[in-house]
């Protein structure tokens, strides 16, 4: 089965904004024989914690998958098995570290990367990220179709 992995910011979100865009793309692969992979997988815990922090202080203790190493480990083993990955940066405030690192990991393995990302004025906006980008479009459906056109 094709495997795409949902990145975007978490920092400075709540866990609701955080997932609500992963549940619709995810759901909408599913109908297509895609499996996907959200960084918030098996932490419905962060749930009602408010804003998300990048240090993760506020949450380590709540399981493995929350602690600094485990968060970096199953997230670099997604990003660097999946088939695409898939970035939504649409609405971001703030440079978002960890999808800066997500993105790397897949560049370094020649993922295909499929960004959505408005034209102007997003924090996420670099060389780097422009460079690494095989495919940028600027709303969520969009990028669920070319991620099914890159699999399917």
């Amino acid at each position: 089965m094709k495997q795409v992995y949902l990145a975007g910011p978490i920092t400075g979100m709540t866990y609701k904004d955080c997932t609500d865009w992963r549940t619709i793309a995810k759901n909408s692969f599913a109908d297509s024989g895609i499996k996907a992979f959200t960084p918030l997988r098996a932490k419905e815990y962060l749930d009602g914690l408010g804003v998300l922090s990048g240090t993760g202080e506020e949450y380590a203790h709540l399981g493995v998958f929350s602690t600094p190493q485990g968060i970096v480990a199953r997230d670099y083993h997604d990003c660097t098995t999946c088939d695409v990955l898939l970035v939504n940066m649409l609405g971001a405030k703030i440079v978002s570290i960890g999808t800066m690192f997500e993105m790397a990991w897949a560049y370094m393995k020649r993922t295909p990367i499929v960004l959505i990302m408005e034209a102007n004025g997003n924090p996420n906006e670099h060389i780097f990220t422009r460079q690494a980008t095989g495919f940028r479009v600027e709303t969520l459906e969009h990028g669920i179709d070319v991620v099914k056109s890159i699999l399917l």
